[in-house]
């Protein structure tokens, strides 16, 4: 199904146009078993897991991550 087959969503502001596709991806995700994950993903998830439990202190907290963020402004 396209756009143009639907008449009605061309009528509709960018405003309306953005919550349409808000609401269509959260009727999708509201179902996390609908989406498969591709392997390579969850091998990539796994190594950063993995990467994370061997040595945790090297991550920034999100307080500390902000703050470097404002110290380059």
């Amino acid at each position: 199904m396209r756009v143009k087959d639907l008449p009605e969503i061309s009528k509709l502001s960018v405003p309306e146009k953005i919550l349409l596709v808000e609401d269509l991806w959260d009727s999708i995700s509201a179902d996390e078993t609908s989406i498969p994950m591709p392997e390579s993903h969850k091998a990539e998830l796994d190594a950063r897991l993995k990467r994370y439990e061997a040595v945790p202190g090297t991550l920034l907290s999100l307080d500390d991550l902000r703050a470097r963020i404002e110290k380059r402004k």
